[in-house]
C-alpha cells in the first residue's frame, strides 16, 4: 500500500508539473490548442497516474491474483482514459470549428448548415466512441468475451431478437447521419409541422426539439423528417412573401388601393423591398377578391407586415371609401299597370325574408 500510495503522490507531482509546462507551451498558440489542454486536464493526470502505478504494481509485493486484479484495473483505466480523450477532443474541435459561424447573423444560412452537420455528427462520433469503449472494456473480462463469441456464433434467434430490440436505435443512428448529409432542416429553420409553427431549437442524436411560437416544445423523433412531410421554410433562404386577402365592394378603386398598399409598404421597417403586388383573383356574387403581396426578409417578419397591412389598409378604406366596405343590396320593384299589385307584393315578400 505504501509503494502504490508513493507511485500516486509522484503521478500526482509529475501531472502537476507535465500540465504546466504544457499551458506555457500553448500560451501564444490558437484557441483549439489551449482548449485541449485545458479540457485534458483530468485525463492527462489519470493518465499519467496510470502510467506511474504500472511498475509499482510490479514493484509491490503482491500476490498472482492481486498482482493480476490490479493490473486489470490499469487496463480498464486505460481503456476508459482513450475513449474520455476522443471525446474531449471531438467536443473541443467542434466547439472551436463552430466559433466562425454566427447564428444570430441577418443571413445565418450557412452558419445553419455547418452548425446542424457539426452538432448531428458530433453526437452519432461520440456514441460510437462510447459504444467503442464500453464494448473494449468488457471484451477484457474472459466471462464476458467468451459469451459474446458465443452469442456472434449462435448468430440464429438471438441475432434476430438483438436486431429488433435495436431497431428504434439503429433507425434514430441512421436518420440522424442522413439529416446530417441531407438536411432537410437545420438549427433555427422555421418550420411549419403537425399544424405548427417554430423553430428548431436543437437536434440530439434520436429526437428533435422545435421551439414552438408560443414557447411550447414540440418534440419529434429523427426519423420523423424522413418520413413524413413538412413546411421548411427557410430551405435555401429566410425570406418569404406573405398573402393579404381582403374582399370588398366593386365600387372600389382598385388603383388607389394598389397606390395605399405600395406606400404601406415603402414606409414599413419590416418590408424588404422585393415583392409588393395587388391583384383582382376573383369576383363573387356581391364582392371581389383582392390578393395583396408583400415580402420580408424572414417568416416573423412577413407575418408581422402582413398584419401592418391588413390594420392601415383597412384604416383606409374605413376613412376614404366606407361606402367600398361588403354590403347586402336589396331594391324595391315599382310598377304601373294592372300587375303592379302583384309586382309590389312579390318585392315586399322577397324584402321581408
Amino acid at each position: 500500500m505504501i509503494i502504490l500510495c508513493l507511485a500516486v503522490i509522484v503521478g500526482w507531482l509529475v501531472h502537476r508539473f507535465v500540465f504546466r509546462l504544457l499551458t506555457r507551451i500553448v500560451a501564444n498558440r490558437d484557441l483549439f490548442w489551449r482548449s485541449l489542454v485545458s479540457r485534458t486536464e483530468q485525463p492527462l493526470r489519470l493518465a499519467i497516474v496510470t502510467w506511474v502505478l504500472a511498475p509499482a504494481v510490479g514493484i509491490a509485493p503482491l500476490s498472482d491474483q492481486e498482482t493480476g486484479i490490479l493490473r486489470h484495473i490499469l487496463l480498464l483505466c486505460f481503456i476508459v482514459l482513450i475513449g474520455w480523450m476522443a471525446r474531449t477532443t471531438l467536443h473541443i474541435w467542434t466547439t472551436v470549428y463552430l466559433r466562425r459561424f454566427k447564428l444570430d447573423a441577418e443571413d445565418n444560412l450557412l452558419a445553419r448548415k455547418h452548425v446542424t452537420q457539426s452538432r448531428i455528427m458530433e453526437r452519432v462520433a461520440a456514441t460510437l466512441i462510447i459504444a467503442l469503449t464500453l464494448s473494449a472494456a468488457l471484451m477484457t473480462f474472459p466471462a464476458v468475451r467468451q459469451y459474446g463469441v458465443s452469442l456472434m456464433a449462435s448468430a440464429g434467434v438471438a441475432g434476430i431478437v438483438l436486431g429488433l430490440a435495436l431497431q428504434p436505435v439503429l433507425k434514430n443512428l441512421f436518420a440522424g447521419i442522413q439529416l446530417a448529409i441531407t438536411q432537410p432542416i437545420r438549427i433555427d429553420d422555421a418550420l411549419i409541422v403537425e399544424g405548427e409553427w417554430g423553430k428548431v431549437e436543437e437536434i440530439t442524436s434520436t429526437y428533435v426539439v422545435v421551439k414552438l411560437w408560443d414557447w411550447r416544445r414540440l418534440i419529434l423523433p429523427l426519423g420523423y423528417f424522413i418520413e413524413k412531410p413538412f413546411q421548411n421554410w427557410t430551405r435555401e433562404g429566410a425570406a418569404l412573401i406573405g398573402t393579404v386577402m381582403i374582399y370588398l365592394d366593386y365600387t372600389i378603386p382598385v388603383a388607389e388601393i394598389r397606390r395605399k398598399v405600395e406606400e404601406i409598404a415603402r414606409n414599413s421597417p419590416l418590408w424588404d423591398g422585393q415583392v409588393v403586388n395587388v391583384a383582382v383573383t376573383d369576383f363573387r356574387e356581391s364582392v371581389m377578391e383582392i390578393r395583396i403581396l408583400v415580402s420580408a426578409a424572414d417568416g416573423g417578419r412577413t407575418f408581422d407586415l402582413r398584419c401592418e397591412v391588413r390594420e392601415k389598409l383597412m384604416a383606409f378604406i374605413q376613412r376614404e371609401y366606407p361606402g367600398a366596405l361588403p354590403k347586402v343590396r336589396a331594391e324595391a320593384f315599382s310598377g304601373v299597370g294592372p300587375n303592379s299589385s302583384v309586382v309590389h307584393d312579390e318585392a315586399g315578400q322577397r324584402m321581408s325574408s
